[in-house]
């Protein structure tokens, strides 16, 4: 049993669904932004990506996070890293978390959750008694060469950037 403090409140994840590990090939995948345009693993080839999922826009813990990524956006990208988010939101949700907190990276609307099972983040989750399927929050370090570096399972929503850069 995993236990995740998210600012004010604490999630139970009974067991981390994600099946990766570091050194696997990171599962390729084609899905949408918040703008529409089709974002693949692909295009992130010679690159290192930080691929970070999490459960929903404007909710706390995410949005200390992706505002974490955002304030070290260009130390991350001084590091080479490039940044990508995904979630179940639709564009439209995306696309106002985008601009009410001025991210400037993509967000993936995965509302079928295909890049989510394909990464093994769609997970059983436990809040206040109330069991639930839902994102584990979840990032994977990704190489230039597509290959899985680093998994962070429990992500320090307020100081991620730290535990990407360590």
């Amino acid at each position: 049993m995993i236990l995740i403090k998210n600012l004010t409140r604490l999630m139970v994840v009974t067991k981390h669904a994600t099946h990766l590990k570091a050194g696997d090939k990171a599962p390729k995948f084609k899905a949408k932004d918040q703008d529409g345009k089709e974002i693949s693993l692909s295009d992130f080839a010679g690159k290192k990506l930080v691929l970070y999922f999490y459960p929903k826009d404007n909710t706390p813990g995410c949005t200390a996070e992706s505002c974490n990524l955002r304030d070290n956006y260009n130390l991350l990208l001084k590091k080479g890293y490039a940044v990508l988010g995904v979630s179940a939101n639709d564009e439209k949700d995306h696309k106002k978390f985008i601009k009410k907190f001025s991210l400037p990276f993509p967000l993936i609307a995965d509302t079928e959750k295909e890049v989510c099972n394909a990464y093994g983040v769609w997970g059983k989750k436990k809040f206040m008694g109330r069991e639930f399927m839902g994102i584990v929050r979840t990032t994977f370090i990704i190489s230039e060469k597509g290959i899985i570096e680093e998994l962070i399972k429990k992500v320090d929503n307020e100081n991620h950037t730290s535990q990407i850069l360590k």
